[in-house]
């Protein structure tokens, strides 16, 4: 973007890139603008977004019960194994998750009824509800796309529930859907014109649509009978994805039992609707993506905050035993060290086993700005990123027959290749070149591989 001074088509390795919306690499720039074009640069939007939508749960939390369920949430979200993962990637999820949880939260103050002075007003008239709820769907939109909408099934949800179509009237959906569809189109009808519809065609139809009905990179069922295999993958892999805090479940479950019998033996029991209304989103979080062919564990992400309020309110809720106390301060204090710990340690010790990042690493004193580099098998993105923070040329995909005669034109040049095949296609190198091979574990495929790059010097 910053070097095509394009900010409504994303490109990647001079291709159009229309695999989601831009808000996550608009963040990016601004984030390049201030620390400059590095791996910190890259990935500190997420961090923030990850702070603000802790913020968001902590007032929240105050909302629906009292300042210690707040920061009991967030930071059960903080420190939950997906959460410390993307919080720190450079990846569009985490915004995705901040204005999800906005709107869900803003979406409860408007589906309340007028309720007791212990609803403090936090917005002076509704209609502040009303546009903060319409603005996080749609800047949800541009962070990932339509996925960002869930909360709007999950307001419609509750009222088919409740069987009150008197709450349908404080969203005015359709001038509601009217101005999200407006302030996506702000983005949306430029980047429609600039490639001919591509973006619609691609960003909905396959990565949206496909991803809906299709297993894509091999993230899900191949066929029909795995995929009914896979249908209890999120109800498994929570108990990963937000670990530690997942040990509590089972916990957590038996005390919703409890308070269920205590709604049903009293109706007007108020505990009932927040918890309700929390279940709902999880609910119809895991359900989609529970349907969804493609399965990746952060899918059901965006559930974690209100898994986190509602584990919270019940946890804190028990505070009259002072072991629920302990152990939450115990848990946290646990997982914040460990998680520091990784942070500091792992990952300098587990770049030697990212070959893109190695053989950069051992190549970089000979790379120019006009030298042209190129891979044969290995297209991971790694490539681009580190190479190009060199080099103002693109990578050139190659297969095993043209890249000898790449490296035999003029100029600096460069090719990463699968080291079997490495010395078939260079079996007399001229002496001045410079050979540099790597094992190392291919993240993207899981799978080790060994490669070799053969660099011709300026």
């Amino acid at each position: 973007m910053i070097q095509r001074a394009d900010y409504i088509v994303p490109h990647f390795n001079n291709q159009l890139r229309l695999d989601k919306p831009p808000l996550a690499y608009w963040a990016q720039v601004a984030s390049y603008r201030i620390f400059g074009e590095s791996d910190f640069g890259a990935r500190f939007p997420s961090a923030i977004a990850a702070a603000l939508t802790a913020l968001v749960i902590v007032v929240w939390g105050y909302r629906i019960g009292a300042a210690a369920v707040g920061w009991w949430a967030a930071i059960i979200f903080t420190l939950s194994l997906q959460t410390f993962v993307h919080a720190k990637a450079a990846v569009a999820d985490m915004w995705l998750v901040l204005f999800m949880t906005l709107a869900s939260w803003v979406g409860y103050e408007l589906i309340q009824r007028p309720t007791s002075n212990a609803q403090r007003p936090i917005f002076n008239s509704q209609w502040r509800l009303w546009w903060a709820f319409y603005l996080s769907l749609a800047l949800g939109f541009l962070a990932k796309g339509p996925i960002a909408w869930i909360p709007l099934l999950t307001i419609l949800t509750t009222i088919v529930l409740a069987r009150d179509w008197q709450l349908a009237r404080h969203f005015k959906f359709l001038r509601g859907i009217l101005l999200m569809i407006a302030v996506v189109a702000l983005w949306g009808i430029p980047a429609l014109i600039q490639t001919h519809g591509q973006f619609f065609a691609i960003g909905i139809g396959r990565h949206v649509i496909g991803r809906s009905l299709a297993t894509m990179e091999g993230h899900g069922a191949s066929s029909f009978g795995l995929y009914l295999l896979l249908l209890p993958f999120y109800f498994v892999t929570i108990f990963v994805s937000f670990f530690p805090w997942s040990i509590k479940l089972p916990w957590l479950i038996r005390q919703l039992r409890r308070q269920k019998k205590a709604g049903i033996s009293n109706p007007g029991y108020k505990e009932n609707e927040i918890d309700n209304y929390l279940l709902t989103g999880i609910a119809v979080i895991f359900v989609i993506f529970t349907l969804v062919s493609t399965k990746l564990p952060h899918y059901t992400l965006p559930a974690f905050p209100l898994l986190a309020l509602l584990l919270a309110r019940h946890w804190q809720g028990a505070g009259s035993a002072t072991n629920h106390h302990s152990s939450f301060r115990t848990i946290a204090t646990s997982a914040a060290c460990v998680f520091i710990a990784i942070a500091l340690v792992v990952p300098p010790f587990v770049a030697r086993f990212f070959p893109a990042y190695q053989l950069f690493r051992e190549s970089r004193t000979y790379l120019h700005t006009n030298t042209q580099f190129a891979s044969v098998e290995f297209e991971e993105p790694s490539v681009v990123w580190y190479f190009r923070s060199r080099v103002q040329g693109f990578l050139t995909r190659l297969n095993k027959k043209n890249a000898a005669e790449f490296m035999s034109k003029s100029g600096p040049r460069c090719v990463i290749v699968p080291t079997s095949a490495a010395g078939t296609l260079f079996a007399d190198p001229p002496r001045d070149w410079k050979i540099f091979s790597t094992h190392g574990f291919n993240v993207a495929k899981g799978k080790f591989v060994d490669l070799t790059l053969v660099l011709k010097p300026e």
